[in-house]
């Protein structure tokens, strides 16, 4: 046998990877690399042959211990693999013992523990710090874009419309959308934004600004980092769970991620970016991770960073520090142990925080559609609430099953060997549809934001063009109202704006660009829900005496808050889907095989439920002392255990059973205390 061969490809091995994931060594091992006969030295280190003496590399029989001196190259996990969450505990426990041990022999020992110690808790704070801080600046950034197809301000050009308008002396306030400052292209190009003529122009550039965006997307995506499309929550949960995606979360990542987000939603696509905004918040986390030790070190201790970072993204995207805490611990992590959930809390809040601290929404809230209701809903109102219901489980399925079919398409055929002519084309026909419809033109943050809103006395949107909205002759009433022209308007528009968006949104999610699903779901939901409640609204109005409103809601009135209605039907079109099987009753017959068995004519169709039978159980022999199997049910996170002996089932340990012991160690009552 060659050993030459062979001895070079072992140190090829041992080359550092370039990936982000760092390299991980062996706990607890010594490995003996003393080269016999058999094994001549490498070349080069024949010359110096004194120093070679059979003990091991670069040494004098001595063996190498990885904990001291770790190897690049050995003990590492491979691409696509999964960790070992036992070994990874277990190295954590070892290096934990050590710091205590030896923090009691010196001052600088015991300052070295605390640092340890604080160590996570600064790893948080500046997580929430760059993560909010990253948060605005794409908010920012995505307003002023998406304006910048309209035109520009003359007096900054880095001013959105808005801000551009903040600053105007010549603008009143019913018309402070109108402002010299900010101007059209047709106004910069032709020097009008009157006619035929202004229209096509502004309508053209509105086109080029939405197919540069999305080119500049999908080109950077396709070139720098693969990994940056999508909106990256799916392979956030399959890392989370112990599976190793080298690159996903690296700073390559991270920057193009940060980029491309804003240039997809500015390009007008019918995408949200909220869920990637998780995904950046864990390449955060993950980069961060880099500069502690513990957590470079230790896969299973970056994941709880990962978490914690999860948790600050869902923050900073809706504005909901305990329901990024919870969205961490329920839908995505595998492993949350309790200072998980007590560091993710904190990482949330100092997310939160730093993007409030930014304002980049001018109205010192969190997010674009913040909303309070505070007219109370009549137990009526639940009819169309359900039917709201109704809409949002049809136009998941309906999105399902036909995203799924054009995703499939996709990777079939020859479409999906030029995603960026696809996304250019998707955009175009966006763009095309969009202009002439003022709800279909703006971002969709924007749109749920004038759906979501009560309509004051204040208000000037078409969807508030009220009749009689300033009568105040009944006393403390509310006023009347009944539907302007321009509610009436309004709704023709978001009828069809709701078709686009439900069209649309098939196609433009899965291309190869940021993008995320929550912002385009629940604009579909609130254009439902506010035509429903609009309508509900004036048949209350126009027919108070019928039976169904005489006893709750008087003339002049304010009986039904379409906003509310709008806020329904967006939390109705988000979660999930379902699998089903028709047919199958009582008396259908259960099997657990590949292959059903065969049945006699006339028999209620069978139940496979081989998809859900664990063919790999957890087990352990009968001889595993028992806090052993206290610590691997911490570990793993094990519901159940299987106790064998000799190969055969004796029996199965369940976590209620485990947390009895726990109970009973502790001289309590196993009885006495209540399990879920």
């Amino acid at each position: 046998m060659d050993n030459r061969g062979f001895q070079q490809g072992s140190f090829n091995s041992f080359r550092s990877s370039s990936s982000d994931e760092d390299l991980m060594d062996i706990p607890g091992t010594a490995m003996d690399f003393s080269m016999r006969d058999d094994v001549p030295p490498l070349d080069g280190e024949i010359e110096e042959e004194k120093s070679y003496n059979g003990g091991g590399i670069g040494s004098s029989n001595r063996m190498m211990d990885f904990l001291e001196e770790p190897i690049p190259g050995v003990g590492t996990y491979d691409d696509f693999n999964t960790i070992d969450w036992v070994r990874e505990k277990s190295r954590d426990r070892d290096r934990h013992r050590e710091i205590t041990n030896k923090s009691k022999e010196s001052t600088w020992a015991l300052i070295h523990s605390v640092s340890d110690a604080f160590s996570g808790w600064l790893l948080m704070l500046l997580i929430g710090l760059l993560s909010g801080s990253l948060a605005g600046l794409i908010d920012i950034s995505a307003h002023w874009m998406t304006d910048l197809k309209e035109g520009i301000c003359t007096e900054g050009f880095w001013f959105n419309h808005e801000h551009c308008c903040w600053n105007s002396e010549h603008v009143t306030f019913e018309d402070r959308d109108k402002c010299p400052e900010w101007n059209s292209w047709s106004q910069l190009l032709i020097s009008t934004d009157e006619g035929a003529f202004a229209y096509i122009v502004n309508y053209f550039m509105y086109v080029l600004w939405a197919l540069l965006f999305a080119f500049l997307a999908v080109s950077l995506v396709k070139v720098f980092a693969p990994y940056a499309c999508g909106s990256g929550i799916p392979e956030i949960k399959t890392i989370l769970s112990g599976f190793i995606i080298r690159g996903y979360l690296g700073k390559w990542t991270l920057i193009i991620k940060t980029i491309t987000l804003v240039l997809a939603v500015s390009s007008g696509l019918s995408l949200g970016k909220e869920g990637p905004l998780v995904h950046v918040a864990c390449c955060c986390g993950n980069i961060l991770c880099h500069c502690f030790n513990k957590y470079r070190k230790n896969e299973a201790k970056r994941r709880e960073v990962l978490s914690a970072a999860a948790a600050a993204g869902v923050s900073v995207a809706f504005g909901a520090p305990i329901g990024g805490v919870l969205f961490s611990l329920e839908e995505v992590s595998y492993y949350f142990p309790l200072k998980t959930l007590w560091r993710s809390f904190f990482a949330a809040l100092v997310a939160a925080f730093t993007l409030r601290s930014i304002n980049p929404f001018g109205n010192s809230r969190l997010v674009l559609f913040y909303v309070e209701f505070h007219t109370p809903w009549h137990l009526f109102e639940l009819v169309p609430f359900i039917l709201l219901g109704i809409f949002g489980g049809l136009w998941g399925a309906l999105f399902i099953r036909t995203n799924i079919a054009w995703c499939r398409k996709r990777k079939t055929t020859q479409l999906g060997k030029y995603p960026v002519i696809e996304v250019l084309v998707v955009t175009a026909i966006t763009a095309i549809l969009a202009f002439p419809n003022e709800y279909t033109r703006m971002s969709t943050s924007e749109l749920i934001s004038e759906l979501f809103n009560d309509c004051g006395l204040l208000d000037s949107s078409k969807l508030c063009d009220y009749e009689n909205r300033f009568n105040t002759s009944k006393g403390g009433e509310l006023p009347d109202r009944p539907a302007g022209v321009g509610v009436y308007s309004a709704m023709w528009q978001l009828a069809l704006t709701l078709i686009l968006k439900i069209v649309i949104t098939i196609f433009t999610f899965g291309m190869k660009i940021p993008s995320g699903l929550f912002i385009p779901s629940m604009a579909v939901g609130a254009i439902a829900g506010r035509l429903l409640g609009v309508g509900m609204e004036q048949l209350a109005y126009y027919h108070h005496d019928w039976a169904i409103f005489n006893s709750w809601c008087s003339q002049g009135a304010d009986c039904i808050t379409p906003g509310l209605y709008a806020m329904v039907g967006a939390a109705a079109c988000l979660e999930n889907a379902r699998k089903k099987q028709d047919g199958v009753v009582s008396t259908s017959i259960i099997y657990f095989t590949e292959h059903s068995p065969p049945m006699p004519p006339y028999t209620p169709p069978t139940l496979k439920l081989r998809n859900i039978l664990d063919l790999s159980p957890f087990t352990v022999t009968d001889l595993t002392p028992m806090e052993i199997v206290v610590d691997i049910f911490r570990k793993l996170g094990l519901r159940q255990c299987l106790v064998t002996h000799n190969g055969r089932l004796l029996g199965i340990i369940t976590k209620k059973d485990v947390l009895k012991h726990i109970a009973q160690m502790a001289n309590q009552d196993p009885d006495s205390i209540l399990f879920n």
